[in-house]
């Protein structure tokens, strides 16, 4: 299992538009992709789940992937947050 930590600086948090491209960037591979913050957890490909962790700008989130293409995945997830939040 390999995590990075990133602080959110979308002024709106994860809201649906990127929640809905994060979803479906993680369906992309094989490994579990899990989101955490704020002691709530979601799997990244699950929509609503990403939303109703209720992530706001300035809260730190850890990204986690654990799988196969672990390493690609958390890559990927890494370029998404830095483009997207």
């Amino acid at each position: 299992m390999v995590s990075f930590n990133y602080a959110i600086k979308d002024e709106i948090g994860i809201h649906a538009r990127p929640a809905g491209m994060l979803a479906k960037a993680a369906k992309e591979f094989e490994a579990n992709i899990t989101l955490s913050c704020n002691g709530k957890n979601a799997d990244a490909t699950r929509l609503m789940a990403v939303m109703a962790m209720g992530v706001k700008c300035g809260d730190e989130v850890t990204v986690s992937a654990d799988g196969t293409d672990e390493t690609m995945a958390l890559d990927a997830m890494k370029t998404f947050f830095e483009e997207n939040l």
